[in-house]
């Protein structure tokens, strides 16, 4: 396989919401892009479908992140492609909230499982197959400064994302490849307003000084930019997309 002539990109969890907007803004800058799935192949196909009718390059690859034979069947299928690799957003991840009392070994057997090892598990294969100048993003959240009840397994997972982001920024050193991490606030996706009722997600929309949430294209802006050119200074950061939230 020739090397492609645009940057290629994975996004994990590429399908849906937040995922979705980053597929289709790495696709409008120009990039390949690998839109990773782990099952709803439909909208996975539905969204490769919409980039290449408006002359994009996408293809849905299937891949549970949390398993590292996966991930790499994943990293195989973007190199047979397209010749090598230049991004990965890890953004696949899972919500699931209780207090610490009632979360059953499973539940935090399967957050830790997709939110830290599958974001280990693409870290560490970007880190060993990305072309040098490439950028690794990962999604940690916003809420880990904020201590809410019911949040700490997810949030400790995404505690142990940002300290691997800033850890492998370093291991990275002489390559020119950046690791930063994007931590998004309360954003208007159906993951988010499901069960919510009106009054908790205006409050919640409130906590911003901009009072109002974030849209799924709002964090892609930054995505696209940590994957730009004009992102190659920043390296090992947090960028809190949350409106100034906290």
């Amino acid at each position: 396989m020739n090397l492609s002539s645009r940057p290629v990109a994975i996004v994990t969890g590429g399908a849906r919401g937040i995922g979705a907007a980053m597929s289709t803004r790495l696709a409008a800058d120009g990039h390949a892009v690998i839109i990773n799935y782990a099952a709803r192949r439909e909208d996975a196909d539905r969204l490769a479908e919409r980039i290449r009718a408006t002359g994009g390059d996408a293809i849905a690859v299937q891949a549970d992140v949390s398993d590292p034979a996966a991930m790499r069947t994943l990293f195989d299928a973007a190199e047979a492609r397209h010749g090598a690799i230049d991004v990965l957003v890890n953004n696949a991840g899972v919500l699931d909230l209780d207090p610490i009392a009632d979360y059953s070994d499973d539940r935090f057997d399967r957050i830790v499982a997709i939110n830290l090892k599958g974001s280990f598990n693409g870290m560490r294969e970007a880190a060993r197959r990305l072309r040098d100048g490439g950028r690794i993003i990962n999604v940690s959240s916003s809420v880990l400064p904020l201590r809410l009840e019911t949040y700490a397994p997810y949030a400790a997972t995404k505690a142990a994302v940002e300290a691997m982001t800033t850890v492998l920024s370093r291991e990275l050193r002489g390559r020119s490849i950046t690791v930063n991490a994007i931590a998004p606030g309360p954003t208007a996706t159906d993951l988010f307003l499901d069960g919510k009722s009106p009054e908790l997600i205006e409050r919640m929309a409130k906590m911003n000084p901009l009072e109002r949430l974030g849209t799924p294209d709002d964090i892609a802006a930054v995505v696209s930019f940590l994957a730009g050119p004009e992102g190659g200074w920043i390296n090992g950061q947090v960028v809190r997309a949350n409106g100034g939230m906290a």
